[in-house]
């Protein structure tokens, strides 16, 4: 590849930065000196340096993040903060983005990768990767909904909702509230809250828990991420 997208894709710096470096003979291959940003690369046998600094490309990332309430995801917002502005410098990528959705005000567990195979496997609706997901509810969820859930539910305008696994965890009989585990296999847009509006009740906080062999870690602050290890990324391209 070329040595100024090596740059960018390895989160190392801008195009602009690549030039600059280049202009002030501050970037090495296999210890020559860089003459232009067209110059061709091989990140596996070549020993790139940055101001005499080895530079390490990573050519496929994956972090799991703990997405907090009030960001939106997407890769970029000129008016809101998204996902990808929680990840530090460090760690930026051009080619780096969320797998799926989650709402604004939905927290849990978000993938991000540039590993655009994965993804698309992860996401693709033939793959029937589960997901689970824990909510607090308005209203008392009942053995009812879960066979509803079960069988599949078709809403008054006609959307077809794959079946899906409902676990009531508690019910408070007094406020009127139902703490709820659910497990589906698609991702409809606001498919927890649709299904829910469709028996009756109103989700009141939504976090997603698990996506097919991924599960959100207990210690995980909200906001914060950390990279996959490597069983993590070997299970999730085996799903």
């Amino acid at each position: 590849m070329r040595i100024d997208k090596l740059i960018t894709t390895g989160g190392f710096g801008s195009r602009k930065d690549a030039r600059q470096w280049v202009k002030n003979k501050q970037l090495q291959v296999n210890q020559v000196v860089v003459k232009t940003t067209k110059q061709q690369v091989d990140p596996e046998q070549d020993e790139i340096r940055l101001a005499g600094k080895v530079l390490t490309y990573q050519p496929l990332v994956y972090f799991m993040l703990n997405k907090p309430q009030g960001v939106i995801t997407a890769t970029e917002d000129a008016k809101q903060r998204t996902v990808l502005d929680l990840i530090a410098v460090a760690d930026q990528r051009t080619d780096l983005a969320p797998v799926g959705r989650l709402d604004k005000d939905t927290t849990g567990l978000l993938l991000l990768t540039n590993d655009g195979p994965l993804a698309h496997r992860l996401l693709s609706p033939k793959s029937h990767v589960a997901k689970w997901y824990q909510a607090e509810i308005d209203g008392i969820v009942t053995a009812e909904d879960q066979t509803r859930f079960a069988a599949g539910i078709t809403t008054q305008h006609g959307t077809v909702f794959q079946p899906a696994t409902l676990k009531i965890l508690s019910v408070d009989a007094i406020q009127k509230r139902s703490i709820i585990q659910v497990q589906l296999h698609e991702g409809q847009y606001h498919e927890v809250k649709r299904l829910f509006r469709a028996v009756g009740k109103t989700v009141l906080h939504l976090q997603r828990l698990s996506m097919g062999t991924l599960t959100l870690p207990v210690k995980l602050p909200v906001g914060q991420y950390r990279a996959l290890t490597a069983e993590e990324i070997r299970a999730l391209q085996q799903v």
